[in-house]
């Protein structure tokens, strides 16, 4: 009879040639990996780049392909290729309600990061099945974003505007004083992410309804309760769309292109944009740019500060462990500073960024007491974003009224289903 201890040392012996034979078959199996982005030239296309070179050097037996897919029809191609399995390993994804769109084509990530783990991604609730962690979570988030106004201080100063406007009052006030000086006060035009090629009405929107809804509230929105149509939303509206009519914009705010551009070389005294231009900002203008929140408010201090966009892992993809190890490096301390370096926020508690331009932004809500909101267009249903990018553009270029406009918004939602405007948050 063979002894108890033998037999408990044979068995170590086994378990250690075989971890040695599957640690050799994965040093030498070789595994390609495809990342599609839709970030075009930006930050944010800069960071995963980068962080694709410095995984592919620490796993020496993965590679990563990225691929630069165009803006304008990125989902529709995800969806396509997802729809025959044919897709990447790893995609880039819109939070809120674009992840759960998408739910059904994207690996849930829990069981594969620990509660402590979780715990350090900011705004994991809003990447998550229904808005809850506890269902799940489907993305692994980029950086922390900002939907952001930037101001140029020379012709601020040039103009005599003393004051960084914080309501609509003083924007109006400021608006006047820029005109008088000869100064364009806001520049409008095609956005720069190639989401369109007219203004992308939902950084504004944002915060035209952040002035006059809570963060609770917004959920009526998407179920209905809070009408588009309703006195708040379209007062909001009518004052938005006052802007050009009052000159406080370019007169081309529906065709003009490049407007970061125009920023950056003093046409305009404000643009309204997101944190991924702030490097651009920064490295052309240096200490003469500054961000701001919109101020499209009476009263109240917001901000529209939410992770808008990461890495989801396809789950059809054939070599899901790998590309999970991806998203597990991309919370790593190296992955983190080479998304700071790229002049990006970090998304993983504990790690900050270095630009004055991003600290900034962050101390509107840490410190400053504004209230954060997400990005209203990941939490309303694709369907109304698709007919407010028409309409409210419509809207703002003078063509059709701001009620017309917010009836548009109404119809769409009242022709979904009611799965689809319910309690439960879905695509």
């Amino acid at each position: 009879m063979v002894h108890k201890k033998v037999i408990v040392a044979l068995m170590v012996v086994a378990v250690i040639a075989a971890g040695s034979a599957l640690a050799a078959n994965s040093r030498s199996a070789a595994v390609k990996l495809t990342l599609w982005h839709n970030y075009g030239t930006e930050a944010n296309a800069i960071a995963a780049v980068n962080l694709a070179k410095a995984f592919e050097k620490s796993h020496p037996n993965i590679s990563i392909k990225v691929v630069s897919q165009p803006a304008a029809n990125y989902f529709a191609l995800l969806q396509a290729s997802s729809i025959s399995k044919t897709g990447p390993d790893l995609g880039v994804m819109w939070t809120g309600l674009f992840a759960l769109k998408y739910q059904k084509f994207l690996l849930n990530l829990t069981p594969y990061f620990s509660a402590a783990e979780q715990s350090k991604i900011n705004s994991l609730k809003y990447m998550s099945i229904n808005f809850n962690p506890a269902k799940g979570f489907l993305v692994m988030p980029l950086e922390n974003q900002f939907y952001m106004g930037f101001y140029n201080k020379a012709l601020f100063k040039k103009a005599g505007v003393k004051a960084v406007p914080r309501t609509w009052s003083g924007l109006f006030a400021a608006c006047t004083k820029l005109k008088a000086a000869g100064i364009t006060p806001m520049v409008y035009g095609a956005d720069e992410q190639g989401i369109q090629s007219s203004p992308y009405p939902w950084y504004d929107m944002s915060y035209l309804m952040a002035g006059v809804l809570t963060p609770a509230q917004w959920k009526g929105l998407y179920t209905g309760s809070t009408l588009w149509t309703s006195p708040k939303v379209v007062a909001q509206l009518t004052k938005w769309t006052s802007l050009p009519k009052k000159g406080c914009t370019n007169t081309d705010v529906l065709t003009k292109q490049n407007i970061v551009g125009a920023f950056t070389k003093g046409e305009a005294a404000m643009i309204s944009d997101g944190s991924w231009d702030a490097p651009t900002y920064q490295r052309a203008m240096g200490k003469n740019v500054a961000p701001f929140a919109l101020p499209f408010t009476n009263s109240g201090k917001n901000v529209t500060q939410y992770a808008g966009d990461g890495f989801s892992v396809m789950n059809y993809s054939k070599h899901q462990p790998e590309a999970v190890q991806f998203l597990k490096f991309v919370m790593s301390g190296p992955a983190q500073k080479i998304i700071a370096a790229a002049g990006l926020i970090p998304n993983v508690k504990g790690y900050r960024t270095k630009s004055p331009i991003q600290n900034e932004m962050l101390a509107f809500a840490a410190k400053q007491g504004y209230a954060p909101y997400p990005m209203l267009d990941n939490v309303v249903q694709g369907e109304v974003v698709t007919a407010g990018s028409k309409q409210l553009d419509a809207a703002f270029g003078g063509d059709i009224t701001p009620l017309a406009a917010a009836k548009s918004l109404k119809a769409a939602l009242d022709a979904l289903p009611a799965s689809r405007k319910g309690p439960v948050y879905s695509g």
